[in-house]
Parts: C-alpha cells; structure tokens; sequence
C-alpha cells in the first residue's frame, strides 16, 4: 500500500468512527467560554503536536493559556523541550509535567496567579471583590485531564483511566486553591491532516485501538524506534533494524523473542501486533518522542 492509499484508508476509518459527545463538547465549550477565566490545555510530552487540538486556537479564542506537556516521565525530554520552546517563542506559557509522582503545582499556579491578579486588579478598579477563577481543562483523550484535575483538587474528584473516554460529560469541580476547574471529554477531530497524526496518537492509546488496523499502529511503532531508538529496540525485541522490504521477517524475529507461536511453529502476527502496542501502552518503553522539529 502507497502512502496515498493508507492516509485514504486511516481517514476513512477516522471519519466513520467521530463520536457524537465530542461535537456536543465543542459546542459547550463554545456556549460557556464567557465565563472561562483561563485555559489548561493538556498535550502528551510523546507527541506535543500530534496531540494538539487541531483547532484549539478558534475553540478557546483568545483566553489565557498554559500549555501543560502531560506524561513527561515517558517522554524523550531533550526533544520535547525543543517543542516547549517553539510553543514559548510563539507567545504561550509552557510546563513540562509528572502528574504521576512529585507533582508540583507551584509553577502552574504562578502562571496561574498572573492571570488572577490582572482579573482582580479589573474588578477592583471597578469596585467588586476578588472572584473564584474559572479554569477550563480541555485536551485530547488519555492526557491526563482527569489526573491533573484530582491533583489540584487534592482529592480524586475525577475519573482517571489509561484508555480514551473515560470522562463523557462536562462538569465543575472544586479546588483547594481557589479554582473552579472545567472538565471535559477528550476532543479530537473527525478528520486527521496526515495518517503520521493519526498513527502517533493511536500509538499513545489517544484513540480506540480498534479503529485503526492494528498492525498499522504496530509497524508505525516500530518504524518509530527503529529511526529515533534504536537501542530501544534492541532492547526490548532483540533487532537490530526493522526490514521493511519484508516486514514478516521482523514480525517472525520479535514473535519467537515473545513466544507468540501458535500450533505448527508459525507466528502469531495479531498476538506480536498487540505485544508492541501494548508495550508502549504498559510503559515498557519509555523516553521516546515522536514528534520532531
């Protein structure tokens, strides 16, 4: 298959599969902006483009933002710092987070609190007493909104999973810092620019793995390592480099590394195809970024 037949083939599978409660999110969102103080967009530290709202800047406006690079004890930090400073250079505030361990929200209300102190400063002038700042957590689906959100809560509050759609409505939530804290679905598009976005996020679990065909996701992966980790993949599937003349032969290589043979001594290529993705799903290969300046 062409490059131009698999991004016909991938963005067909997106389009067909767009659910109904992302559109409904957007349309919210949009209805309750007005009352929007500021803006946490959540991006995944792996991929700090491919998981980017794709039309982030015309659904929040010109609200306050940070920028908040989740995951960043997954990712390749050298390479994703290259991205924090584009997004810095191009105006927005930026932080590179562990919501896992450690987390420290003092910088995050820092950046916070300059905007607290503009909006109150207005409201004084004006004579009214400080408000309860409003904050709007948006991002693609498995970010990390819902974990964000229990950290600065203090306290679960939201539903965390390592799959897509775990939250499905909006709804405020409270914070022991002041802040009213908007939580939303993960949002994606119906429509992705390129079959590399579509891939990057199937391959971090941003969307259902049923959607796109596995063994896409699985080479795409492996592609990945093989041009930017190679000793990662040494590491994990005992390979020097991926054959692409005859990706068989590598599915043959990381199968008998896994024990994925079925009856007869063949290789179960679903069972490998699984194997890699959930390897990046289980966190066995970690400090890898995808996106590239």
């Amino acid at each position: 298959m062409n490059n131009s037949d698999k991004e016909n083939v991938l963005n067909k599978s997106v389009i067909n599969w767009y659910p109904g409660h992302m559109a409904k999110t957007k349309k919210q969102i949009k209805e309750l902006l007005p009352l929007i103080d500021i803006v946490y967009e959540l991006v995944d530290a792996r991929i700090p483009s491919s998981s980017r709202i794709s039309d982030i800047d015309s659904l929040i406006k010109n609200k306050p933002r940070i920028i908040i690079m989740t995951k960043s004890d997954l990712c390749d930090l050298e390479e994703t710092k290259k991205w924090t400073k584009k997004y810095e250079d191009e105006g927005h505030k930026v932080i590179i987070a562990n919501l896992q361990e450690n987390f420290d929200y003092k910088e995050i209300m820092s950046k916070t609190n300059i905007v607290r102190d503009e909006i109150n400063l207005k409201r004084k002038e004006k004579g009214l007493k400080e408000k309860e700042l409003k904050a709007l957590v948006v991002g693609i689906p498995n970010v990390g909104k819902s974990t964000f959100i229990n950290r600065l809560a203090g306290r679960k509050v939201a539903n965390v999973g390592n799959r897509p759609g775990v939250t499905t409505n909006l709804s405020w939530l409270k914070t022991k810092l002041g802040i009213l804290l908007l939580d939303t679905p993960g949002i994606l598009w119906p429509k992705f620019e390129s079959s590399e976005v579509a891939l990057n996020l199937a391959s971090f679990q941003a969307i259902r793995t049923e959607i796109l065909p596995l063994d896409e996701v699985a080479i795409h992966i492996l592609n990945k390592l093989d041009k930017y980790y190679p000793t990662k993949l040494k590491e994990r599937y005992n390979i020097d480099a991926i054959d692409n003349d005859d990706i068989s032969l590598t599915y043959d290589a990381i199968g008998r590394k896994i024990g994925a043979i079925i009856k007869g001594g063949e290789i179960d290529y679903d069972r490998v195809s699984n194997a890699i993705v959930n390897d990046i799903k289980n966190e066995n290969i970690k400090n890898i970024t995808f996106d590239r300046l």
